[in-house]
């Protein structure tokens, strides 16, 4: 056995390493804090989740809508537009009031992630409340108590049938667009009349009807990261 002074060595070396590491992650937790960005004012609502604020593109932390070409089931049959309707009830939400949204990181296309606010409502969990959107857990839970709320309630995306969440409905689009273009590569790059250059993705309302014309420099893309770094900008909502 080690003498008693080579254990007492032993632990003050532990000691000071513990210490350290915990200075480093505090250190590190206000950092992120100090580095919070908060962005205001009036907005565009892009789709259910997504607005634009001054120029700046926000991601509704913690949500995830219906696209826009999605529907959902009715409770004995038929369906509606839910994605179109997640859109409009963001808009209702919103109603010409400023938007106060705080984010810590941004996605991989950009686009701040941020919890947003209409005076002191939090209108992401107000969606999910509402039924208008799914808490999206595979990235936050923040939102899972308001979701079992709706789901009680059978409001929304809940007052029928079990409807396919929107990260499935994405998988089974992109899979289906996959086998009939090029190279699997699924997205459409459409230029309008005015030459704006307009990039659809699958899930997009426009997409089946759009058609690459290559003699007008419109192409396909394989994936929406390749399309934004030259220049194409996605399709807004209806």
């Amino acid at each position: 056995m080690a003498p008693a002074s080579a254990r007492l060595a032993n632990f003050t070396t532990l000691l000071i390493f513990f210490l350290i590491l915990w200075s480093f992650m505090t250190q590190a937790m206000l950092t992120s804090n100090a580095q919070a960005m908060v962005v205001s004012g009036h907005v565009h609502v892009v789709d259910g989740d997504t607005i634009d604020i001054g120029g700046e593109r926000v991601r509704l932390e913690g949500i995830d809508t219906p696209e826009q070409s999605q529907t959902c089931p009715r409770r004995w049959f038929g369906t509606w537009k839910c994605g179109r309707k997640a859109t409009k009830a963001l808009k209702k939400l919103i109603a010409g009031h400023k938007v106060r949204c705080q984010g810590h990181s941004r996605g991989k296309y950009g686009r701040l992630i941020a919890t947003c606010f209409v005076n002191d409502r939090n209108i992401n969990a107000q969606m999910v409340r509402d039924g208008y959107a799914w808490a999206f857990v595979k990235y936050s839970k923040s939102y899972v108590r308001e979701e079992r709320l709706a789901r009680s309630k059978r409001i929304g995306i809940w007052s029928g049938q079990k409807a396919d969440p929107p990260w499935r409905y994405r998988s089974r689009r992109w899979a289906r667009a996959q086998q009939v273009s090029p190279n699997g590569c699924a997205i459409k790059g459409n230029i309008s009349r005015s030459g704006s250059k307009i990039y659809h993705a699958p899930w997009s309302p426009w997409y089946d009807k759009v058609i690459i014309d290559k003699n007008r420099g419109e192409r396909w893309f394989c994936s929406e990261g390749e399309a934004k770094a030259l220049g194409w900008r996605a399709a807004q909502s209806p």
